[in-house]
């Protein structure tokens, strides 16, 4: 497991001796080569997709007679940016429009599918132009396993074990049948079932006591053919509530494979969330600071799951996470649709530290959304595309995919603005299925440049090259007039001399290291 001195959100300890101490000595990170520990899950780069504003039309489907270059409906310049990143895997159809979603409405010919109203995400109509068929081709174009969320909060068992049979049966079943007269023959693959969403929530408002009861009925009836398997998570808890994780593991823990955790980084409160863009430095520790929450979430609920599940069978996915705040002016505030700026870059690089930690655990996560929705990889308008912060994150990430977790060790000063304190540097490393080392590093504080001293233990190389994502502004933001203000760069500020490396990260920077 990575050793790191955690988050503190105190003033206090900024203006600690120690911290006096340690303020102006370099940054010493230490990589365990020679004690590797789990591998990074290439599912923890997971997408999600929900029926929610603009993310499925107009952000992954414009129809085939659109004049948006697509492949069969789907954008193409989407799918080409998606695969570029080698997404893993989608999570579809929500979130809380799952919990409303019945999927005979989302099948058979687009012009006879059922109307309705989108009751969770802005009262817009749905008209199911994209159902079961048109996710799961999409999920194979990507390239990227389907996670399917079932309805167990508005739906009887025998809808979702239809669903599951329609899905994955080869046989001469009806419901195959019917499968292959809408165009598919072949079974598709499933190898991720959600078994409701929220339940606590938007999916059913349940006790968790309930919710156990009522995923351990449903669980029964997830069957899928013989010698295929299928991974079923149980809907898991808000944040830090960790007795809705002890009820689920105690009394239903045998009857999944996985369960999730929700948490988003917000500034401030649910009713007033702060904005995207145009923020100061207080906003921006805080909400880096906030981002930081989630390693002691992810220990909390593990520590839980030990309780039931000393050896680890029962997954820990993190199946909705990122940055929510106020939606942009002018628009539906039901379609969550804002800017990502370099903020929401550093977001997502301290995830990733926070996740290779717990990789015994953790395999799966899930970013919201994939396109144009809260904390997403592209935003499109029309027939334009702009990439992210947070896609060009995911990118100098891509390698982790997959790779043995090497643990590290860090010790850095101390950032701090106004009470939001923590450690300037935060850092991951991998050694990548292309056997190459990969290291990530992010330095946090927006005015001051880091000078780290990096010890390779175990850890051999000739040669380090790397790619820097940062911008002049604490909220540069690429827009579809300035596509490119925040993007990835060569990186020269790091020599390897024998098994030591030294690096100047910039100021609120997040590099990514290859050494081979």
């Amino acid at each position: 497991m990575m050793r790191m001195i955690p988050f503190l959100a105190t003033l206090s300890l900024a203006a600690s001796p120690l911290a006096a101490q340690t303020a102006e000595a370099p940054a010493q990170v230490t990589v365990h080569g020679d004690q590797p520990a789990p591998k990074f899950d290439r599912r923890i780069f997971g997408q999600f997709a929900e029926h929610l504003g603009t993310g499925i039309y107009g952000g992954i489907w414009v129809g085939k007679g659109s004049k948006v270059p697509n492949v069969n409906g789907y954008r193409r310049d989407v799918i080409d940016a998606l695969k570029a990143i080698r997404v893993p895997v989608i999570r579809w159809p929500g979130g809380c429009f799952a919990d409303e979603y019945h999927w005979r409405e989302g099948v058979g010919p687009q012009a006879k599918r059922k109307v309705k109203i989108n009751t969770n995400w802005g009262g817009v109509t749905e008209d199911n132009r994209f159902g079961t068929h048109e996710f799961m081709n999409y999920s194979e174009a990507v390239g990227a396993e389907a996670y399917v969320s079932g309805n167990i909060g508005s739906a009887p068992p025998f809808e979702m074990a239809e669903w599951v049979e329609y899905m994955t049966s080869p046989t001469g079943s009806s419901l195959a049948k019917e499968r292959a007269a809408n165009g598919r023959k072949e079974p598709w693959k499933v190898p991720m079932f959600g078994l409701g969403n929220e339940l606590w929530g938007c999916g059913g408002e349940m006790r968790p006591e309930y919710a156990a009861d009522v995923t351990r009925r449903y669980s029964a009836f997830v069957k899928v053919p013989e010698g295929v398997k299928i991974m079923k998570i149980a809907s898991g808890a808000n944040s830090g509530d960790y007795n809705w994780t002890e009820v689920m593991m105690r009394e239903a823990g045998r009857q999944f494979d996985g369960i999730g955790v929700h948490y988003y980084t917000i500034p401030y409160t649910w009713g007033h969330k702060g904005a995207a863009t145009g923020f100061d430095e207080d906003q921006w520790a805080r909400t880096l600071a906030k981002t930081l929450k989630m390693d002691e979430y992810i220990t909390g609920h593990a520590k839980v799951m030990d309780k039931y599940d000393p050896k680890k069978r029962v997954a820990l996915l993190v199946d909705e996470w990122g940055t929510w705040y106020d939606v942009e002016p002018g628009t539906n505030p039901g379609f969550l649709y804002q800017q990502n700026s370099l903020r929401d870059a550093l977001v997502t690089s301290l995830n990733f530290d926070i996740f290779a930690r717990h990789t015994d655990r953790l395999r799966g996560a899930n970013i919201a959304q994939m396109v144009n929705v809260l904390q997403s990889m592209l935003l499109t308008d029309g027939s334009r595309m702009v990439k992210t912060p947070t896609y060009w994150v995911f990118d100098l990430y891509k390698d982790y995919q997959d790779g043995t977790v090497l643990p590290v060790d860090v010790e850095s000063r101390w950032y701090n603005k106004n009470e939001w304190t923590m450690r300037t540097v935060s850092a991951s490393a991998v050694r990548g299925v292309d056997g190459a080392i990969h290291m990530g590093l992010t330095n946090v504080d927006p005015n001051r440049p880091e000078t780290v001293t990096v010890k390779l233990d175990g850890v051999s190389g000739g040669a380090v090259s790397g790619r820097i994502v940062t911008a002049d502004a604490i909220d540069a933001h690429n827009t579809f007039d300035k596509p490119d203000v925040v993007k990835p760069a060569a990186f020269t500020g790091a020599t390897l001399s024998g098994n030591r490396l030294t690096v100047t990260l910039p100021p609120k920077s997040v590099v990514m290291l290859d050494i081979r």
